[in-house]
C-alpha cells in the first residue's frame, strides 16, 4: 500500500524523512513479539525502554545507535548443562533483534539491566538553535547590522578605505537633511 504524501509536501519542508518512517512501517506489518517491551514517556524530553530478558546477561546484550535506530540484540553463549537434563524450558534465551526508530536530537544515555529486566533511558535533546526565540521589531530606525556597516567600511565588505569615503554618508548631513 502506497501512500500520497503529496498534499503534506506543498505546505510543509523537511518531512521527507517522515514519509521514508511511514513506508518502512508498512513494508514490515509483522514484528517480532521477542522480548516483550514496554516505552514510557517520563516527560516531554525524557522516555524509557524497558525489555524483559530473563535469562540473559549484561555481556549477552549489545545496544548500537546507528543512522537514527537504536538496535537492541541479544545472544546467549551454548553453556553446557555440567550433568543437568533439562525437562521443560519455559524461559526463553533464544538470539534476538529488536529495532527502535529514534527521532531527530534523541539519545541513549543509559542501560540498566536488574532483575532480568533491560532499561533504556532515553532523552530527546532539542539544541539552541531549534528552540523558540524572540525576534523584536523594530520601527523607522536601521538595523544594528546596517548602523555598524554604515560607519565601519571592514564591516560593509569594502576592502579599500576611499571607497568607505566615496559612498559613508556623514551622520551630521543625514541628521540635519530632515530638519526645519
Amino acid at each position: 500500500m502506497a501512500y500520497d504524501f503529496a498534499p503534506l509536501f506543498r505546505s510543509a519542508i523537511g518531512f521527507d524523512r517522515l514519509a521514508q518512517l511511514v513506508d518502512t512501517a508498512t513494508q514490515n506489518p509483522v514484528s517480532p513479539s521477542y522480548p516483550p517491551y514496554n516505552i514510557e514517556k517520563l516527560s516531554d524530553a525524557q522516555y524509557a525502554l524497558t525489555m524483559a530478558v530473563a535469562g540473559f546477561g549484561p555481556d549477552d546484550i549489545e545496544l548500537t545507535v546507528q543512522d537514527n535506530t537504536l538496535i537492541v540484540s541479544g545472544r546467549v553463549g551454548d553453556a553446557p548443562a555440567q550433568g543437568r537434563e533439562m525437562l521443560y524450558r519455559g524461559i526463553a534465551t533464544r538470539a534476538f533483534e529488536r529495532r527502535f526508530v529514534l527521532a531527530d536530537h534523541v539519545v541513549v544515555e543509559s542501560a540498566d539491566l536488574t532483575n532480568g529486566l533491560l532499561r533504556i533511558a532515553v532523552r530527546q535533546i532539542v539544541p539552541e538553535a531549534l528552540k523558540p526565540r524572540r525576534i523584536p521589531v523594530s520601527s523607522g530606525r536601521a538595523m544594528a547590522g546596517n548602523e555598524a556597516a554604515a560607519t565601519d567600511p571592514a564591516k560593509a565588505g569594502m576592502a579599500h578605505p576611499a571607497m568607505a569615503a566615496q559612498t559613508a554618508v556623514p551622520t551630521a548631513q543625514v541628521a540635519g537633511c530632515c530638519a526645519a
